[in-house]
C-alpha cells in the first residue's frame, strides 16, 4: 500500500482563532462560497464533533463519507479522514487531513494544511494528482479567506 503526504501553508491576515472560526463553519459556507468544489456536506451520524461521520458531495458529483478524527479549540486544529468514496476511488483508500491555523506575530496567522493518502492495492499517487490536489486545498482556502474577510460581521 503506497502512502503520499503533501502540505500546503497559506499566510493569512486574519487571526488564527478567525481561520478556525472559518473552517469550523466550513460545511456551511463552502457549498455556498464554492459550489463548484462542495454541493453539500450533510451529518450522517453524531453531534458533529469527534467520531460524528458526514457525507460531502462534491460540484462534479462525487461522494466521500468523513470522519471527524480530532477538534482541538485550544490549538485551533482539526482533523479528519475521508474514506468510502467514489472520486478517485481507484487509487485512494483514505484521505487524512490535518489543519491547524497558527498565530503570527503581525496579528494575522498562518493556515497549514497537510494531507496523508492511503492508496488501494498496488496504486500510486502521481505528481501531478499531488499538484492538483494542492492546488484545489489553496484555492479552497483562499475562497473561504475572502468570504470571511468580506463578512467581518460573522469572522
Amino acid at each position: 500500500m503506497d502512502v503520499a503526504s503533501m502540505e500546503v501553508e497559506i499566510t493569512s491576515s486574519l487571526s488564527a482563532s478567525k481561520l478556525f472560526k472559518m473552517f469550523s463553519d466550513f460545511d456551511t459556507i463552502a457549498p455556498k462560497v464554492i459550489p463548484q468544489t462542495y454541493k453539500s456536506i450533510t451529518l450522517m451520524q453524531g453531534d458533529g464533533g469527534v467520531g460524528s461521520i458526514k457525507s460531502v458531495t462534491f460540484g462534479n458529483g462525487a461522494t466521500w463519507k468523513q470522519k471527524i478524527d480530532a477538534i482541538d479549540t485550544s490549538n485551533l486544529s482539526v482533523s479528519y479522514t475521508l474514506f468510502d468514496g467514489d472520486a478517485s476511488s481507484d487509487i485512494m483508500d483514505t484521505a487524512t487531513h490535518h489543519i491547524k491555523c497558527i498565530s503570527s506575530a503581525n496579528g494575522g496567522s498562518v493556515y497549514k494544511h497537510t494531507c496523508l493518502i492511503k492508496c488501494k492495492g498496488d496504486a500510486k499517487i502521481t505528481d501531478d494528482f499531488i499538484n492538483l490536489s494542492k492546488e484545489s486545498m489553496a484555492d479552497t482556502f483562499k475562497a473561504l479567506e475572502s468570504y470571511a474577510i468580506d463578512h467581518p460581521e460573522i469572522y
